[in-house]
């Protein structure tokens, strides 16, 4: 797992042409006027999710991590916590082959994200997004699928 700020985002570029073309999107897209929905970037290998939502109390939330697919979220707007843990130290409770979502039972770290942060999630990663933190606000944020 890594956090950072988009402004260091050429760090990240060196781990594959996915992540380049990820960041590269980010830095030249309008993305606060983006609609939500997905945009395919290469086919399969790489896209985008654009969402809007309200962040939710830490009792609505669920942990999850991915198989096929390493997750860049990126905050456009507003403040979000994000739970963090070791997959190991998670108990799978269902999966979901289709979907490529791994729903977990355990317990883990809280950090905060704010506008122009970043998390990068490899399948070893446990998280659990779109969290609140002192009270639910608006979010908008990409999340890019990038093909293990």
């Amino acid at each position: 797992m890594i956090v950072d700020h988009i402004s260091h985002a050429d760090r990240y570029t060196a781990l594959g042409p996915l992540f380049k073309q990820a960041f590269d999107f980010l830095r030249t897209t309008d993305l606060k006027t983006l609609e939500t929905g997905r945009y395919p970037l290469a086919g399969d290998a790489l896209f985008a999710l654009a969402q809007v939502y309200h962040t939710k109390p830490l009792s609505e939330g669920f942990w999850e991590a991915h198989r096929r697919y390493i997750d860049l979220q990126f905050i456009v707007q507003g403040t979000e916590r994000i739970g963090y843990a070791p997959l190991h130290r998670m108990q799978l409770a269902s999966h979901d082959e289709q979907r490529d979502l791994s729903v977990l039972n355990g317990e883990g770290d809280l950090l905060t994200l704010t506008e122009g942060c970043f998390m990068l999630l490899w399948p070893e990663d446990a998280h659990q997004p779109g969290l609140q933190t002192d009270q639910s606000g608006p979010v908008r944020k990409i999340v890019f699928k990038i093909a293990i």
